[in-house]
């Protein structure tokens, strides 16, 4: 088996294509089932809650897990923990494709999920690990980057010919030979590597994490239902708040916590954290609103709703590894500000309800949502990452994957609930009714923008030089014990 130290240009050139391929299963898996979404509607008799659910449910045990998913790697070893990912990935696939109800299908989407969890943030700290050089690593970085664009432009395609030639739960089984596939290589390219010092497992910030993000999209997708003022709902939109103060309150205490606040002092690291959550949830409120309203309003079948959206696809395809080259030889403000005020233009045109009245105009936000969907990812991660010591990558890659997932999640429960209460209290038709969702997309655009412009300002050095010295590592061993006493 080969060591860290005996890695050789193809050893590091496999060791890529083993983390790219475990990034892509799990981003088409994302985006792949929007397609699918009104054939397990009719077919499971789901409601619109229960679909967003399907979804989120997914996203929301993702999200919650990664950074658990990162410090585990860090101390147990990234390559033992990415191969246990991609079994329970597949194992979850499975169930998802012979789940006999809604409720089943939703279980068994968690443990997929929980497999997910440790397959991104694991194989970005592998990479980091792995390319040390840092145009080396920028340009790695920027070729998983664009298999990430990649996956999700893919996904609503590959997502409606199989829906349309074998049914939906083909979606959940096109994952197994991929997953077995990527498990046998990784057990031979990809070397072990943990952390000098990895942190201890952080079970009180782990449950108000949980509690955070549950009780949040708890209550922004059955408040409709239900009613805002309504207990449940009124308990999660309490909890979530409390949750986060307390969580807030705990991990400054904490010497060794799973949330480590202080990298959100590197403006660099906040600003893209914050990006990623506005630019995935653009992406996943988009695609969740758009698959509902080409099958269900426009009669689509679900092949010609997922071929449709070619040309968001191909854009995607296109501008993923011209982001990766930009980002790697002009740094990550450039196409971030381009990703702004593409997906600001998009979000506008849909708003404004003239790209539902010709295709022209709706292939045309199409194009501009693909555009900032594409040159936003690479440049996210490599801004994150700038300044970050290597032996904390693991902590530093979940923090911003947890920002995608979640910025993912909400997109489908805020977009899904303003549709839901448009046409619930409007009496207006799908355009109408959505249009307010697409205003939020809007807003999100010109906070990519704006953040771009600030958050990027700082050089890669002069991000690094806020670092303390060592990084931002635990204490000495010594202090540890005593602060633990």
């Amino acid at each position: 088996m080969s060591t860290q130290a005996e890695l050789t240009r193809r050893g590091r050139t496999l060791v890529l294509a083993v983390c790219c391929t475990s990034v892509f299963i799990g981003n088409l898996n994302n985006t792949v089932l929007n397609v699918a979404l009104p054939a397990m509607q009719r077919d499971l008799h789901s409601s619109l809650s229960g679909l967003q659910w399907t979804t989120d449910a997914y996203l929301i045990v993702l999200a919650a897990l990664l950074m658990l998913a990162g410090s585990a790697a860090d101390r147990l070893g990234r390559r033992r923990v990415f191969r246990t990912g991609l079994a329970l990935f597949t194992l979850g696939s499975l169930l998802c494709g012979l789940a006999p109800g809604l409720n089943w299908l939703i279980g068994f989407r968690v443990l997929q999920a929980v497999g997910a969890s440790m397959l991104n943030p694991v194989a970005m700290s592998i990479i980091t690990n792995t390319f040390t050089e840092p145009r080396e690593r920028a340009k790695a970085i920027g070729v998983w980057g664009a298999v990430m664009g990649v996956a999700m432009a893919l996904g609503p395609m590959v997502g409606g010919a199989l829906v349309q030639g074998i049914g939906w739960r083909s979606i959940f089984w096109i994952n197994l030979p991929i997953g077995l596939a990527a498990l046998i290589c990784a057990a031979r390219y990809v070397p072990e590597s943990r952390a000098p010092r990895p942190r201890r497992v952080d079970p009180v910030g782990q449950i108000l994490v949980m509690v955070l993000l549950g009780s949040l999209t708890y209550a922004i997708i059955e408040g409709p239902g239900t009613g805002w003022t309504a207990p449940r709902t009124l308990a999660c939109a309490i909890a979530a708040p409390v949750a986060l103060i307390a969580l807030v309150a705990y991990e400054k205490r904490r010497v060794e916590p799973l949330v480590e606040l202080r990298v959100f002092r590197s403006a660099a690291f906040s600003g893209a954290s914050v990006m990623a959550v506005c630019s995935f949830f653009v992406l996943g409120g988009f695609l969740f609103l758009n698959t509902l309203y080409l099958q269900n309003n426009r009669g689509m079948s679900a092949l010609h709703a997922g071929l449709y959206m070619l040309p968001m696809a191909v854009m995607n395809i296109v501008t993923s590894p011209l982001s990766g080259r930009l980002t790697a030889g002009r740094g990550p403000r450039l196409p971030l500000l381009l990703a702004g005020a593409a997906t600001t233009a998009g979000g506008a045109l849909l708003a404004a309800g003239a790209a539902f009245t010709t295709d022209g105009l709706l292939f045309t936000a199409y194009v501009l949502i693909g555009i900032g969907a594409g040159l936003a990812n690479t440049p996210i991660t490599n801004a994150a990452m700038a300044g970050m010591p290597k032996e904390q990558a693991g902590v530093a890659a979940a923090i911003v994957s947890t920002g995608r997932q979640f910025g993912q999640a909400l997109g489908v429960a805020v977009l899904g609930a303003v549709l839901t209460t448009g046409l619930r209290d409007g009496g207006t038709g799908y355009t109408q009714a959505v249009r307010p969702g697409y205003w939020i997309v809007t807003a999100c655009g010109v906070a990519i923008l704006v953040l771009a412009l600030v958050a990027t300002r700082r050089t890669a050095p002069r991000a690094a030089a806020a670092v303390p010295a060592g990084g931002w590592q635990q204490p000495a061993p010594a202090a540890v014990t005593e602060a633990r006493r």
